[in-house]
């Protein structure tokens, strides 16, 4: 039984694959359910463990049981020269699931142009640009343009789930790969992006609320302009290059040129109950839930706005925050209960362009249903299911409809 068969392994790609993996010796022990000196051991080379041992270890570990069979480690780059620096996690140490879901975009890149090769084409370039310099308005005006999201379709959307699939249908024909990845283990981590081009990638968290992730989205765009404009480089560089305070200043960059997209400012100055509530001197929750329901976006990030744009005081900012923090404690969110075929869950964890490029290739016959089921993570059973909706209806699977 494999509970006795020993697993010849090199010690050092168990080493390897575990700090690969962003796991400490404890923290690997512990998830594995065995005796940290034990995991020591097999990583000494001194007791070797059973192939079930292995085979639990290399699921951890998020790598194929044979790595561990490889005479020396492979030489792969730093996981931090991929992705862009983000607030409160040092290069290098990233938690796990973090280290995994950055893993995964990367992956994802790599299919992808591997996929457009097969196809005979070549992946859009990334032409958007963005400088610290300009002013967060202009920036906005010109990323919103180069989305071309008219302001009367935004305010047709039927649902912030509608508005986060056409922002991101947006994003992608700027030749972005959108990508959700698991948010189990990174809740303070709203977003990323992989800064290689062409084809950088945007990773957001799955567990974000549907009415926030369209901000991440913009905000991890403004961060791949930056990027593109050689004002801002992956997090193993990007560490050096800035103080910790010249850091956030980038940060409140992109979150005030992503709420500007978001909410234009002029709309904002016309907007019937911003008058009302200018005019009133009264701030209310019911108010700012009408406005957030008419962009798709939170009452937050309205308010916030608001008050960048000096159209709101700080003193009512200040007291209808603490108004919004009694009202959301009294009233927290509901669990959805949405039901959704895996079809559509495919498309949203790997968004319409990687999609459209499996499909694409399994259509060509470049590759295999075994190849698209693997790539899309879903059964094989669905895979011919979810060619047919694409090609029926890709309007209503992007989620560039009402």
């Amino acid at each position: 039984m494999s509970s006795s068969v020993p697993a010849y392994v090199t010690p050092a790609l168990l080493v390897w694959a575990r700090e690969e993996a962003g796991f400490g010796l404890a923290e690997a022990a512990r998830r594995l359910k065995q005796p940290e000196a034990r995991l020591a051991a097999w990583e000494g080379g001194e007791e070797q463990p059973s192939l079930r041992q292995a085979e639990t270890m290399a699921k951890l570990y998020q790598r194929a049981l044979s790595v561990f069979s490889l005479p020396a480690p492979p030489k792969l780059p730093p996981l931090a020269a991929e992705y862009r620096r983000l607030p409160g996690v040092k290069p290098g140490a990233e938690p796990p699931e973090l280290r995994l879901a950055v893993r995964r975009l990367v992956q994802r890149r790599r299919l992808a142009l591997h996929l457009f090769a097969e196809l005979g084409d070549e992946p859009p370039d990334f032409t958007l640009r963005v400088h610290l310099a300009e002013p967060e308005e202009k920036a906005a005006v010109r990323v919103r343009a180069a989305l071309d999201v008219p302001l009367e379709a935004q305010f047709e959307w039927s649902s912030e789930y509608v508005a986060f699939r056409a922002w991101r249908a947006a994003v992608e024909r700027l030749g972005v790969l959108v990508n959700q990845f698991p948010g189990k283990g990174v809740a303070e981590v709203r977003g990323t992006s992989v800064l290689h081009f062409p084809l950088p990638v945007v990773g957001v968290n799955s567990k974000e609320i549907p009415l926030s992730k369209p901000f991440t989205l913009l905000h991890e765009l403004v961060h791949l302009a930056l990027a593109a404009a050689e004002e801002e480089s992956p997090a193993a560089t990007e560490a050096g290059a800035r103080t910790e305070q010249d850091w956030l200043e980038v940060e409140r960059f992109c979150e005030g040129v992503a709420g500007a997209i978001l909410l234009p400012a002029a709309a904002l100055e016309d907007d019937r109950d911003v008058s009302a509530q200018r005019r009133a001197g009264q701030w209310t929750i019911e108010a700012m839930r009408r406005i957030s329901r008419r962009y798709k976006v939170t009452p937050s990030a309205a308010v916030t706005r608001l008050w960048r744009l000096r159209l709101m005081p700080s003193a009512a900012y200040g007291a209808w925050k603490e108004s919004w923090g009694a009202y959301r404690k009294a009233h927290p969110d509901r669990p959805g209960m949405a039901i959704t075929s895996p079809a559509e869950k495919a498309v949203t964890r790997n968004g319409p362009l990687f999609t459209s490029l499996v499909l694409g290739a399994l259509t060509g016959d470049r590759i295999t249903s075994v190849d698209a089921s693997h790539y899309l993570d879903v059964g094989y059973a669905h895979v011919e299911k979810l060619r047919g909706s694409w090609i029926e209806r890709p309007g209503s699977l992007a989620g560039v409809t009402g």
